[in-house]
């Protein structure tokens, strides 16, 4: 699930830096682009099923449309959001294989007073933003909403991961060597921090744990397990 979701985020990541980026590093942002959804199993079924049977020579002679006048914006997209994926895909491996010039296909479709910039500008904004964001509704992960919940989802799996680590602390200070006011002392910040994570009140816990680590420093009781629970901690 992890690999999936990292191999999503970078080609989302890669269609930001188009629709953010500059003129100059098109075209390689635009290979990026392509390299990510080839290494993505998801997009690649994705794109293999909206590109199937797909007629792009004729979606071109459609939505590319050379201005009367020779200047201006004459580039239009499919009205189905699934054609839309196919012709913009079929664009975007048309431009990476140098079939049309980059530059001169900017100047020609979305001519914007000669300037590579501005026509860049406006085949970003037209283009690659509705192409990104009609993806990112096919992975509801990706969604405004679904990031949010994905973010709870793993902070909550966050908190019971602690929770359990501090069970396993709670074990090993009490198989150390100390007094039973040390003891006790260290029972009472472990348990308090215990259910601070299972209310899920990361302040209280962070609160709890920074008494445990002054306690640890004080009885030379620390260790690669307590550390693991400040980092998984620092994370909240």
């Amino acid at each position: 699930m992890e690999d999936n979701f990292a191999q999503l985020q970078r080609f989302f990541v890669s269609c930001d830096e188009i629709v953010g980026g500059s003129y100059m590093q098109a075209e390689s942002r635009i290979a990026e682009t392509l390299r990510a959804i080839a290494d993505c199993p998801a997009l690649v079924k994705l794109f293999s099923v909206v590109t199937e049977g797909y007629d792009f020579p004729a979606a071109k002679a459609a939505y590319l449309r050379v201005p009367k006048n020779g200047a201006g914006i004459a580039a239009l997209l499919p009205a189905e959001r699934s054609e839309v994926l196919a012709y913009v895909f079929c664009l975007l491996v048309e431009l990476d294989a140098g079939a049309m010039k980059f530059n001169e296909f900017l100047l020609r479709y979305f001519h914007v007073d000669g300037s590579y910039t501005a026509s860049y500008t406006v085949f970003a904004e037209r283009i690659i933003r509705p192409f990104r964001d009609i993806v990112r509704d096919c992975f509801p992960d990706f969604s405004p909403t679904g990031r949010a919940a994905l973010r709870r989802k793993k902070r909550d799996e966050l908190f019971g991961e602690i929770e359990e680590k501090l069970g396993e602390e709670r074990a090993r200070i009490s198989a150390l060597n100390l007094s039973e006011e040390d003891e006790a002392g260290g029972d009472v910040l472990i348990q308090a921090a215990v259910a601070a994570a299972g209310r899920r009140d990361a302040q209280e816990l962070i609160v709890h744990l920074t008494g445990y680590r002054y306690f640890l420093l004080c009885i030379r009781g620390e260790s690669e397990a307590s550390t693991e629970i400040f980092e998984k901690a620092a994370k909240l």
